[in-house]
């Protein structure tokens, strides 16, 4: 059967341009979870109708060895720009550059859409520009999955023959970093057209003073387990929640995950207080959850118990940070942990770098940066000193035969 190949729309001269002030994105369409684990995720119209187009490219990614987490997270990019060709009137595949320059500047200006709980129902339409600004990290995640979607369609033939979202023009021609020496840094190029610069970011840790107050306002005793095995094993949120009971070994201090990235399982070590906590924990959960070795185990406290998502854990953590009134996020934890590594002189950072999973050495290396807390104590301290020592030149010298601490109770220095 012969694939229709679509043609580009070319694109005068004389643009006038989109009104994106007045542009209204209803909130249509949605991302569905199926439970199906050879189709984890759909995106639907309005009508409840299957993208077929979106379809095609979740099944290319999870036979890429994408993960789910991986394919939802498209999805959400995908369902985002499925609203606004709607909103434009323009189909997917009949997209040109200027809806994806207008769909650019839109993600720039018109913030984040307030959504309604989900006991609410559908919103309609939300007025734009009400809301925080999407982070470049964000839009700069769209254009790679908007990008790599188009890519896959004009392949295939069935999506515009010109993607929509093209190469930077500096880049066109050659590959990312084409004839890199491995001894030197890579560069932050920019691969995409419109992707923004993203700025670098130094990874936020917990101080101790916070983190204490966090953990002593944890409710249950798999709260603490939790929050003591993320912050000494530097385990991501959803590689911790992957452990099984066989993959615990108090004995060695060891708890086995599956890696994010690779999917490969690997040993972690951890705290004895992180044991600890576990083991009350499963005294407390005894003939409650199923048994078994091959059993998850983490899972919920309310009944009927299932096995606990990452959702649940995120939302669990905001609310004990509203309490403490902190603004502490789930992945600090894991900042926090590699912090505490790195600053050990006698474990080497390829250690750290094997613990954390990192690909690269040079990701580990970004946690050898002093942290921003201990950076304002030190500076701090430094101008207190600087203070002192001018208040000291100032003072006069006492004449020969006095003794100084008896001139300051004289004339009451330094007294409050």
């Amino acid at each position: 059967m012969l694939l229709a190949i679509r043609s580009p729309v070319v694109i005068e001269e004389e643009d006038p341009g989109r009104d994106l002030a007045g542009l209204r994105v209803p909130q249509a369409g949605r991302l569905v979870a199926t439970g199906n684990r050879y189709e984890p995720y759909q995106v639907v119209d309005p009508d409840g109708v299957v993208m077929d187009g979106a379809a095609q490219f979740f099944r290319d990614l999870l036979a890429s060895g994408k993960s789910e987490s991986t394919v939802r997270s498209y999805g959400i990019d995908l369902l985002r720009w499925f609203r606004f060709c709607r909103a434009v009137r323009v189909d997917w595949d009949r997209a040109t550059r200027t809806e994806a320059r207008d769909f650019s500047r839109w993600l720039q200006v018109a913030g984040k859409q307030s959504r309604p709980h989900w006991r609410a129902g559908l919103q309609v339409a939300v007025p734009p520009g009400g809301g925080e600004a999407y982070a470049p990290s964000v839009r700069a995640h769209s254009e790679t999955v908007l990008r790599s979607f188009y890519d896959f369609h004009r392949d295939a033939g069935t999506g515009p023959v010109v993607n929509p979202f093209p190469l930077d023009r500096s880049r066109r021609g050659g590959r990312a970093h084409a004839h890199h020496n491995p001894m030197e840094p890579y560069r932050n190029e920019r691969s995409g057209l419109y992707r923004p610069k993203v700025p670098g970011r130094i990874p936020r840790s917990i101080p101790d003073g916070e983190f204490n107050e966090i953990f002593a306002r944890l409710p249950s005793h798999r709260d603490r387990a939790l929050v003591a095995f993320y912050v000494s094993t530097g385990a991501r949120a959803s590689e911790l929640l992957s452990a099984t009971v066989a993959g615990t070994d108090p004995g060695r201090q060891v708890i086995m995950v599956t890696r994010k990235g690779t999917r490969e399982l690997q040993e972690l070590p951890a705290s004895t207080d992180a044991f600890v906590w576990l083991r009350l924990y499963q005294v407390q959960m005894d003939g409650l959850v199923p048994k078994g070795r091959r059993q998850p185990l983490w899972w919920t406290l309310r009944r009927p118990v299932r096995p606990l998502s990452y959702h649940a854990v995120h939302r669990m953590f905001e609310r004990v940070n509203e309490q403490a009134g902190t603004s502490a996020t789930l992945h600090s934890l894991r900042h926090t942990a590699a912090y505490r590594m790195a600053e050990d002189s006698s474990l080497p950072l390829t250690d750290v770098q094997f613990v954390l999973g990192h690909a690269q050495l040079t990701t580990t290396q970004i946690y050898l940066t002093p942290r921003k807390e201990e950076v304002i104590r030190r500076v701090l301290a430094h101008h207190a000193e600087q203070t002192r020592q001018a208040a000291a030149r100032s003072r006069p010298a006492p004449a020969q035969g006095y003794r100084p601490e008896t001139l300051d109770v004289l004339f009451r220095n330094g007294a409050s």
